[in-house]
């Protein structure tokens, strides 16, 4: 291990001695000041975690957070400067945490909280014009491939994600429901949530993949665009729309 993995490796995990030839500017070993400055990073790698997942947080407490925080830094330090990108991997983790595995949903709460972050931080694009859907004709309408703003996600869960999350952020009542989808957009600055019936949610993850109109009806009948086409409308998740190619034989 070279010097500067050394001294990464303990900058993150507190069980690790100071690494050797460090001085301060008296010319004594920096084991204090070097102690002060680990526990200074690892701190605020922890509120960078607590920041980008505060439902998770709050679902912990603050205490059982903090450590399986300080754990999760250990294993998955920084690979970027963007400390808005830190935490990719948390959700995964938590879902391999032996002492959290009666909190099943923990890990989809995590989840749909990366998702916001990535859909706060996603590209601008500018939507659709309603006029222009209003221009084509059904058969071309059907045919379309719905191409949606960068900050569209879709996050499925086999709990009650969404009103798990707004509960644990007193921002609505104790979640009693089974399993849950939920549509993210960003309409203006903040992501917004939307959760969707199973049918319109797989309409959704159907168009999301690529899928024309007339495919994806198909693959889910039960679904009902005309409910789910106004929502996408009414937040800016779609930016354009695609023609399918097809083959013209008279050229």
């Amino acid at each position: 291990m070279s010097t500067q993995d050394t001294f990464h490796a303990a900058l993150r995990d507190a069980s690790l001695p100071v690494p050797p030839g460090l001085w301060d500017r008296a010319g004594a070993p920096a084991g204090k000041r070097f102690s002060v400055y680990r526990n200074n990073v690892t701190v605020s790698l922890i509120e960078a975690l607590r920041e980008g997942f505060p439902a998770t947080a709050r679902l912990l407490g603050e205490e059982n957070f903090a450590t399986v925080a300080r754990l999760f830094i250990t294993q998955h330090p920084p690979s970027s400067p963007l400390m808005f990108l830190y935490g990719s991997p948390f959700p995964e983790f938590l879902s391999g945490v032996q002492p959290l595995s009666h909190l099943g949903y923990l890990p989809d709460v995590a989840r749909l909280e990366w998702q916001m972050r990535l859909a706060y931080h996603a590209a601008d694009a500018a939507p659709i014009r309603l006029e222009t859907l209003q221009t084509l004709s059904p058969d071309a309408f059907m045919s379309a491939r719905l191409i949606f703003a960068p900050a569209v996600r879709l996050v499925h869960s086999e709990f009650p994600v969404h009103d798990i999350r707004a509960y644990a952020l007193d921002q609505g009542p104790a979640p009693a429901g089974a399993a849950q989808s939920v549509l993210i957009t960003r309409p203006d600055y903040d992501p917004q949530l939307s959760p969707l019936p199973p049918h319109q949610a797989g309409l959704m993850a159907a168009l999301l993949s690529g899928a024309t109109l007339e495919t994806a009806l198909q693959a889910t009948p039960d679904a009902d665009l005309a409910a789910l086409l106004p929502l996408l409308v009414q937040q800016n998740a779609l930016h354009s729309l695609q023609q399918e190619q097809t083959d013209d034989p008279s050229s």
